[in-house]
C-alpha cells in the first residue's frame, strides 16, 4: 500500500509542526534557565496547584476548585514578582542572541587586560590569596558598581594583587572591570541560591555564580583555601582551570575577530535605513 505523502505535506500540517517545535524549544530554554535556581522549587509548587485544580474539578470539590482558580488568577502577578531575576536573565539571554550580536574589534587594551589578569591570577593562586574579579560584558553592572569603592584605574597585575592582599581595606568584595579599567573594588555581588554549587565552595563562588545568573558578566574566582581558579559566565561554573584553560577562555570571550562579520541589530539597521532615506530626500 502506497502512502500519499502529498496529503501530509500540506501547509496546514507544516505550520502545526513548526508550532510544536517552537513550543518545545521555548519549554526547553525555560527549563535550562530555571535549572539550579530557586525557581525550580516554585515551579514544583505551581505544578501541585494545577494538579489539585484538576482533581477538584474531576471529583466535584466546588470550594477547592474556586480557591485554586483564585490562586491561578493572582498567580500571574505573583510569578512576575517572584521570578523577576529569572525573567530578567531570560530577556537578557534573548538580547544576547546571534541576531543582536555586535561586531567587536580586536583591541590592544583587551590583550593588555588579559595579560594583567594572568599575572595577578598566577601570583594569587600560588599563594592562595582569595580573589573575586568581575568583567562587564554587554549587560551593565551599574547597580553593583555603586556598592563598591571607585577607582577608575588602569588594569595592572600589581594593582589587582595589592587590592586582594589580606587585611587591606579593599580586599573584601569584588573588583569590577568595565571598559578595560578597574571601575571599583570591594563591591557586593548577589549570592546564588543554586543547589548545584558544591558545598565546599564559599561565599566568593556563590557571588560569582549569582552575578552570572542575572547578567552576562564574566567572573574569575581564586579560592583562598586551595588556590583553585574558577570562572563563571551565563550561570556556568568552570572549576580547577589551569593557565592554558583560563587564557584560552578569556581570549575566546574577550577578543572577537572582525571576520566573519556578525549580523547587525535589526533595530540599528532600521534606524540606519530611515536615516539614509531622509538624507536622500533632503538632497533632492
Amino acid at each position: 500500500m502506497n502512502l500519499d505523502w502529498s496529503s501530509f505535506l500540506t501547509w496546514h500540517n507544516i505550520v502545526n509542526l513548526l508550532d510544536i517545535l517552537v513550543v518545545w524549544f521555548v519549554f526547553y530554554e525555560l527549563i535550562m534557565l530555571l535549572r539550579g535556581t530557586k525557581a525550580v522549587q516554585l515551579l514544583r509548587g505551581i505544578i501541585v496547584i494545577v494538579v489539585v485544580k484538576i482533581i477538584a474539578v474531576y471529583v466535584g470539590f466546588g470550594t477547592v476548585s474556586w480557591l485554586m482558580d483564585q490562586v491561578i488568577n493572582w498567580g500571574v502577578i505573583a510569578m512576575i514578582i517572584i521570578f523577576q531575576p529569572e525573567i530578567r536573565r531570560g530577556l537578557e539571554h534573548l538580547g544576547r542572541g546571534s541576531v543582536f550580536v555586535r561586531n567587536r574589534q580586536v583591541n590592544e587594551a583587551e590583550k593588555q587586560m588579559i595579560a594583567a589578569l594572568d599575572k595577578a591570577i598566577q601570583y594569587m593562586s600560588k599563594r592562595r590569596i582569595g580573589a573575586l574579579m568581575t568583567i562587564q560584558m554587554d549587560t551593565g553592572l551599574e547597580d553593583y558598581i555603586e556598592t563598591g569603592i571607585e577607582l577608575d584605574a588602569k588594569i595592572t597585575g600589581e594593582l589587582l594583587i595589592n587590592i586582594f592582599i589580606p587585611n587591606t581595606p579593599l580586599h573584601d568584595g569584588a573588583v569590577i572591570i568595565r571598559n578595560n579599567k578597574v571601575a571599583v573594588a570591594a563591591a557586593y555581588l548577589p549570592l546564588s541560591d543554586s543547589n548545584l554549587i558544591p558545598k565546599e565552595l564559599g561565599t566568593r563562588h556563590r557571588a560569582a555564580v549569582g552575578i552570572s545568573e542575572v547578567t552576562d558578566a564574566l567572573t574569575i574566582v581564586i579560592s583562598e583555601e586551595t588556590g583553585e581558579v574558577s570562572i563563571t559566565k551565563n550561570n556556568e561554573l568552570l572549576r580547577n582551570m589551569d593557565q592554558n584553560d583560563y587564557l584560552k577562555f578569556l581570549n575566546n570571550e574577550l577578543i572577537k575577530d572582525q571576520e566573519p562579520e556578525q549580523p547587525r541589530n535589526p533595530l540599528n539597521w532600521l534606524i540606519d535605513t530611515f536615516g539614509q532615506f531622509f538624507k536622500g530626500g533632503n538632497r533632492q
